[in-house]
């Protein structure tokens, strides 16, 4: 069990760790309104990312593959709502220090939205529940204990994207350094969710 236990925690820190729609946008959202105000949209990304975990134990891969339709869906969706995301990132204004503490700050909705649309959250934990799944006495048990450790994980690497982003908010200041931030996270949105697209 604990070989198993290191093996998979290891294998969720470099899946969800990478860079992603989820962890690129806290780190932007930390960089431009804090941490604190960033803490809603932090909690709307965990609520999506626990019912991303949920779906992928219940069986959503055979969901999917059963009803491509279905999959196209939600992957057209995600792509859309994330590369409108990098959109509004990379062409956010420069903001002062008071006009950053006036600023709409992203709602608990959007984080929601991010990781129930986001192709990489379900292509991780197809792979996780498929490969590095706990041993337990019932199959229940098994997929209950890999969620949870899972979403343990999911809590520590958000709340460090989300703090990243806040220590590096100085650079948000001065207009060139932000302008290449905020593209330089943008794009690396976009191509988060083409190297999960492609074959």
């Amino acid at each position: 069990m604990t070989e198993a236990l290191a093996t998979l925690l290891l294998a969720t820190l470099m899946l969800m760790g990478s860079p992603g729609p989820a962890t690129l946008s806290l780190a932007a959202t930390g960089a431009s309104v804090g941490f604190r105000r960033g803490l809603s949209f932090l909690l709307g990304i965990l609520a999506g990312l626990a019912v991303v975990i949920s779906g992928a134990a219940m069986g959503l891969a055979t969901l999917f593959e059963n009803f491509p339709g279905i999959r196209i869906t939600v992957q057209s969706l995600g792509t859309a709502y994330i590369v409108y995301l990098a959109y509004k990132i990379a062409t956010a204004p420069v903001l002062t220090d008071e006009e950053q503490a006036s600023a709409r700050q992203p709602a608990f909705i959007d984080g929601f939205l991010i990781n129930l649309l986001n192709a990489k959250a379900y292509a991780v934990f197809l792979a996780v529940f498929s490969q590095f799944l706990l041993p337990g006495d019932t199959p229940l048990l098994a997929y209950g204990l890999t969620g949870l450790v899972c979403f343990g994980m999911g809590v520590t690497v958000n709340i460090s994207w989300l703090w990243f982003g806040s220590a590096i908010s100085p650079l948000f200041r001065r207009p060139r350094s932000a302008r290449i931030l905020r593209t330089t996270f943008a794009v690396l949105m976009v191509l988060a969710v083409v190297a999960v697209l492609m074959p």
